[in-house]
């Protein structure tokens, strides 16, 4: 109501088209949404027909006396000035499409070329190549001149690819943030290495639908000391600039380093201590468990011998080309014996391997040179090479399970009790003298012609037993977890649930009745079990009933098992950053590392648009 008591009076915006008759009653036509002359092209701001009409009287009054209306040459008159305006607007337009094509493409190859850890200097020798190609592949074609001028317009100059980097890298940590502001729950597996100073971290998020998705998270320098408290400092600084929800986060995977996991002034132990973050699961790696459950197996009087062959033989340059030249000559399955490290996880096994594999063409090599080593004679002692080397191969058959992308702790826990199995069946199988599982000392026993009564199965089985209470002690800290996780594999399992809500909530900090009313509840839902076979089971569950139950299922499936991410991200840095690019910034490190590494698109188009493009020169 207006001041008088009388309704107020509303404006309405009047929408004004153009039409299309106006083209031969006053030579106007729409270009991009604007009435445009075709005599002068000048655009009218709103499109009435007063306004067409007064601009055509006022300054083109000739045209209505030469080329009068409704006549043959007038029409011919507008066609020829709409074809020449539109020429001009193509002149105008062509090159500015042309450059944003150019950049578009220049992203493109930038992102394939970090992606396999090139340098930035390898662009201008990418373009090299396009051009001697297409000088090559089109050079009988009609429009062969416009090919080599659009791949002479992509920008692939080293400072160029720099640029195109940072601005791949800011495109992904949108994508992410978005990422991690919309999903419900994730976890992150963080793991230094003092050798180059770095901490890498890697998320997991877990979204409504129970879609996830692992993502590189960031690269931090770790510029003085590298104690808990500081790599806790690195993080928390990080995660409050980037406005990470830190009350999503679950757990935090790490290492065993003890700068992680030390109880009163580790990583894990300020971050649990610290009220910014939430109440936390946290464990060791799965990986690195692993690995150091290996080295308990002992057999030193087995690895010595071997260690000091292969360093006898790699030791002088010349004995151990004459060792290669004489393995290619008899032809012999691989062509070297492998170093042993003890810093790769896979090393003890694949070292054995090779050297039973070449075991004669050493004793052989060896007797030519003089070199006396009598455990190669002992039948004893390659039996316990041969047992050595069939165990430490299923290690490493366990270890390549647990590494890669998408593994889920339910996965993880599956492969080391399944291992723990297989332990004490083989325990049983070497009781009996039975060697089936043992295929490199039946091999020995066929080319010894020995008995199974040599094997000092006491040996054998006391090996296999240290390793087994070896995994007992080291996994004990998923013995909470994998009740949990079984039960959200499968809900239907018949369970004490009053045993399982109590664990369930402890775990993950959720309400104790709630969730044994939700329990109940579900495994009667007909319903729903009659889909438990389903794929996408628990986005199949409705979030208002089981409320508490699938907060349980994402935060278990948010879990990471291990720190493969972070370890095989040290091994690529290795190559993005090596001695010749001595010149990469930390900034740029991390760029590469992340357009390396990341699962998302980048969005050409749009970045490509964001600049003001040009050609190359």
């Amino acid at each position: 109501m207006d001041e008088e008591g009388g309704p107020s009076k509303m404006r309405k915006c009047k929408t004004y088209y153009f039409h299309p008759e106006w083209e031969n009653n006053f030579f106007f036509t729409q270009i991009e949404d604007k009435c445009t002359c075709l005599i002068c092209g000048a655009k009218i701001a709103v499109s009435k027909k007063s306004n067409v009409e007064r601009h055509f009287l006022t300054m083109h009054m000739h045209f209505e006396r030469m080329f009068p209306k409704g006549s043959n040459v007038r029409s011919q008159k507008v066609s020829d000035l709409k074809a020449a305006l539109q020429t001009q607007h193509s002149f105008i337009t062509k090159p500015t499409k042309k450059a944003n094509s150019a950049t578009e493409a220049s992203f493109v190859v930038t992102h394939h070329l970090v992606k396999n850890k090139a340098t930035f200097s390898d662009g201008a020798i990418v373009k090299e190549a396009m051009i001697v190609i297409a000088e090559s592949l089109f050079k009988d074609f009609n429009n062969s001149r416009d090919i080599m001028s659009a791949i002479s317009g992509v920008q692939l100059g080293a400072n160029t690819i720099a640029r195109r980097v940072s601005a791949l890298s800011a495109n992904m940590i949108e994508q992410l943030d978005r990422d991690l502001k919309t999903c419900k729950y994730f976890s992150i597996q963080c793991d230094e290495s003092v050798d180059i100073d770095q901490l890498a971290m890697f998320v997991r998020m877990v979204f409504e639908d129970f879609t996830d998705k692992e993502e590189f998270l960031t690269l931090l320098p770790l510029k003085t000391t590298t104690r808990g408290a500081d790599i806790h400092n690195e993080v928390k600084n990080y995660l409050a600039k980037q406005n990470v929800p830190l009350e999503k986060l679950v757990a935090i995977t790490t290492d065993g380093a003890p700068t992680m996991i030390e109880h009163h002034s580790g990583f894990i132990a300020n971050c649990k201590a610290d009220p910014d973050f939430p109440p936390l699961l946290s464990y060791h790696c799965i990986i690195h468990q692993q690995a150091i459950c290996a080295k308990v197996m002992g057999f030193d009087h087995v690895m010595t011998p071997v260690v000091k062959i292969i360093n006898l033989i790699w030791t002088k340059a010349r004995q151990h080309q004459s060792f290669k030249v004489f393995v290619e000559e008899i032809s012999a399955e691989y062509g070297d014996l492998l170093l042993h490290t003890r810093i790769r996880w896979l090393s003890r096994g694949n070292i054995l391997r090779r050297f039973l594999s070449l075991l004669p063409e050493v004793k052989a090599f060896l007797e030519s040179r003089n070199e006396d080593v009598p455990q190669l004679s002992s039948t004893e002692w390659l039996l316990d090479l041969a047992f050595l080397t069939d165990v430490t191969q299923k290690l490493n058959v366990l270890n390549c399970e647990l590494q890669g992308k998408k593994k889920t702790i339910a996965n993880m826990i599956s492969s080391v009790k399944t291992f723990k199995s297989k332990l004490n069946l083989f325990m049983q199988h070497v009781q009996k003298r039975k060697m089936q599982h043992f295929p490199s000392v039946l091999q020995i026993f066929s080319e010894n012609n020995a008995a199974p009564e040599l094997l000092d199965i006491e040996k054998y089985i006391s090996l296999l037993m240290r390793l087994y209470q070896e995994f007992e002690e080291r996994f004990s800290d998923f013995e909470l977890l994998e009740p949990c996780v079984m039960f959200t594999s499968n809900p239907f399992m018949e369970v004490d649930v009053s045993d399982i809500s109590e664990q369930i909530s402890v775990l993950l900090n959720l309400d104790s009745a709630t969730m044994e009313m939700e329990i109940v509840t579900l495994q009667n839902d007909i319903e729903l079990k009659a889909r438990q076979s389903d794929l996408n089971f628990w986005s199949l569950v409705d979030a208002e009933k089981y409320k508490n139950i699938r907060t349980a299922a994402m935060k278990l499936f948010s879990l990471f098992g291990s720190t493969y991410l972070c370890e095989s991200t040290f091994s690529d840095m290795n190559f993005v950053k090596s001695k010749l690019r001595t010149r990469l910034t930390g900034d740029h490190l991390n760029d590469c590392i992340r357009v390396a590494l990341s699962g998302y698109t980048p969005d050409y188009r749009g970045l490509a648009d964001a600049r003001q493009c040009q050609v190359s020169h």
